[in-house]
């Protein structure tokens, strides 16, 4: 059954578009917001701009059926939601520009009873921050709509199924704004819904990615610790996790994305000297690229001393994570650059099978880079990349666990 309430979504990436997709799948009309024109215009075509299983199905049907449409405006509705990024400065200090930049833009469409709900990943309080923005131009609307957040608990390939499936956290202004934002997503989640307060709510968030960079740090921690002591850090994890109460994580070149990777500085920043474990797991992580970077460049200098040539190196995957396009705050990105930077005049090969081209990185088949490479480095464990073999004649430096 149509459904008559009205919402706008302001923002279209990896969390707008299939939210919009899947509320639009539910017979509600959509509008989706974005600032790159072509993200509109692709949309409207009925066709996607980012790599999801099923989304561009969602996003077909949605746009054929009239319920969802995109434009470069927000326009008059009854739900707002605020899916936009949330990066941190350069001094790791979260910058929530967008996040007002969209309030600011839904301002003058707001009437009593609409409801306003952030999904982008905030510093505690913003949802407050922005209720006070919003009076201080709509002073009329004070106590008479809904605020509310409720942060997306996705992974990436899996999307469209976990929006629909797994639990939600949502948390109001107030007992009413939380009612009414449940009430809002019962139409199209399947799971629980789990009531508190907005700041309880941006705070689960901040924690659920902060809890997995602690434990990816000490899985990324234990793996430095067995190069140096000679150990295959791989087999050490699998023998550990017969302990009936242990689970470690693997190890990788780092931690990636726009929400493990950035999410903690969220607390450090606010929470200085209380934050001790959660700063030194993210610093932990970051010097797991640094660290393979030099580990590069060290087997490079060995071939040229053995060989009298510079190598051909082969910088496998630049994604944050496998099987998937998305190179936000990618660790294998870093690396691959590192590597480009000191590597003056030594032939460098590019490899990400999820994306066609690169500004700056000019990309290479696997299988041909595999097969030009004197030195292989396995930055992202793709699921190409588990076929190729392992050859003798060339130096494979696993960071991702594909030959484990």
């Amino acid at each position: 059954m149509k459904n008559n309430t009205k919402v706008t979504i302001l923002g279209l990436g990896y969390i707008g578009l299939p939210t919009a997709a899947l509320i639009a799948k539910n017979q509600t009309y959509v509008l989706g917001v974005d600032i790159n024109p072509e993200v509109v215009d692709t949309v409207n075509k009925g066709e996607i701009h980012i790599i999801e299983p099923d989304l561009d199905e969602y996003v077909k049907s949605a746009v054929r059926n009239g319920f969802l449409r995109a434009s470069t405006k927000p326009k008059s509705s009854d739900v707002y939601l605020v899916v936009v990024p949330t990066p941190f400065k350069g001094n790791y200090e979260p910058d929530i520009t967008f996040v007002e930049s969209a309030t600011k833009a839904i301002i003058p469409l707001l009437k009593e009873g609409d409801l306003y709900i952030i999904e982008s990943t905030s510093p505690v309080g913003t949802t407050e921050k922005m209720m006070e923005l919003i009076y201080s131009h709509r002073s009329e609307l004070k106590d008479k709509i809904y605020l509310a957040y409720c942060p997306e608990r996705v992974l990436p390939g899996n999307v469209m199924y976990e929006l629909e499936n797994n639990d939600r956290v949502i948390g109001g202004v107030n007992e009413e704004s939380t009612q009414k934002a449940i009430d809002f997503y019962k139409q199209f989640v399947h799971s629980n819904l789990h009531a508190t307060n907005a700041r309880t709510a941006e705070m689960c968030k901040l924690t659920e990615n902060s809890s997995r960079d602690v434990q990816i740090a000490f899985a990324n921690e234990l793996s430095l610790i067995c190069d140096k002591a000679g150990i295959n850090v791989w087999e050490l994890i699998e023998l550990a996790n017969k302990h009936p109460r242990v689970n470690i994580l693997q190890p990788g070149a780092g931690v990636g994305g726009h929400c493990i990777a950035v999410d903690p500085y969220f607390i450090v920043s606010d929470y200085p000297e209380e934050s001790k474990i959660i700063a030194q797991a993210r610093a932990i992580n970051n010097y797991k690229s640094e660290w393979c970077a030099e580990k590069i460049q060290n087997a490079r200098l060995e071939f040229e001393l053995k060989h009298g040539r510079k190598p051909i190196i082969a910088c496998m995957g630049l994604a944050f994570k496998p099987d998937i396009d998305d190179l936000r705050e990618s660790p294998a990105k870093y690396i691959a650059q590192r590597v480009m930077q000191s590597e003056n005049n030594a032939q460098i090969l590019f490899v990400e099978p999820n994306i066609e081209e690169h500004t700056v990185f000019k990309l290479t088949n696997y299988d041909k880079a595999y097969e030009k490479a004197d030195i292989v480095a396995c930055l992202v464990a793709h699921k190409e990349f588990k076929d190729l073999p392992k050859k003798e004649d060339k130096i494979l430096l696993d960071f991702c666990g594909i030959y484990k």
